[in-house]
């Protein structure tokens, strides 16, 4: 069984977010899939099967964490993506049917690979007691992200203090589904970016995930919002760093960026 590690939302390795790809002819049983995820014991690592002809979706397409089974992955999916891209495994935008709807992602000729996904919808709501003690920083504001990310999105003051965060991940843990969004506006657009964020999810094994795409369905609407613009780049500011080019799309929003396969090998015990 073939195996990749690929790295996403980055166009040079060992940067952005890594996430195992698999190719498989059918799912087996879930505990497999996790044992392997565990394995991997990156941020998420993606199963895909191709689906019959004529179907709403091309292939089937399912995220581990190396504790949980998530909802939506946008690193994982760029990632299979560009692997089913780079094998000619499939040619043209790909249909993923998953536990978000069906997710498309089109390659460009430059080499990034853009998703549709939907946008989270935000609701403004008072920050939990506890939060800010958590997270050794004040937030401006607070909101839910909606069922399908359970996070919670909260701007600083600054990008110097989102840089700085060296949050109680446990703490963290306790006041949402996920995990935490913390984002804040770019202290110099001419960087090429227009807001910065890291996101930290105790909840499902990861104590800060390195560039999250699904993330960006929510920090899209919410920048768009305040910047005055559909357009916008995101840089995660995790240690490894990637950058997510966004476009709101009303319900949807779209997500680019490129990937680069760094690893490729046999899985032996399957």
């Amino acid at each position: 069984m073939r195996i990749r590690i690929v790295d996403a939302f980055t166009d040079r390795p060992f940067a952005g977010n890594p996430a195992g790809v698999l190719l498989l002819d059918a799912f087996p049983g879930d505990d497999r899939l996790q044992n392997v995820a565990l394995e991997v014991n990156h941020a998420e690592t993606a199963f895909a099967h191709p689906l019959p002809p004529g179907g709403e979706a091309d292939w089937a397409l399912r995220w581990f964490t190396p504790a949980v089974e998530v909802d939506q992955c946008g690193h994982a999916t760029l990632a299979t993506a560009h692997v089913l891209f780079g094998t000619g495994a499939h040619t043209g935008p790909v249909r993923f049917a998953t536990r978000s709807g069906v997710l498309v992602a089109t390659p460009a000729e430059d080499g990034s690979v853009t998703l549709d996904f939907p946008t989270a919808p935000l609701t403004e709501v008072a920050l939990p007691d506890g939060v800010a003690e958590a997270l050794g920083a004040e937030p401006l504001t607070a909101l839910d992200t909606g069922p399908h990310l359970g996070d919670l999105l909260v701007e600083l003051a600054d990008e110097r203090s989102v840089h700085a965060l060296r949050p109680d991940h446990r703490a963290l843990g306790a006041h949402s589904r996920r995990g935490i969004i913390a984002t804040a506006r770019a202290e110099n657009p001419a960087l090429g970016y227009d807001f910065v964020s890291r996101c930290f999810f105790p909840n499902v094994g990861i104590d800060e995930d390195p560039v999250t795409g699904s993330a960006h369905t929510a920090l899209a609407p919410y920048w768009s919002e305040r910047l005055g613009r559909t357009a916008l780049t995101g840089l995660q500011a995790s240690p490894r760093s990637g950058r997510v080019r966004t476009d709101l799309r009303g319900g949807r929003t779209l997500l680019s960026g490129r990937a680069v396969t760094v690893i490729e090998g046999e899985l032996l015990a399957w």
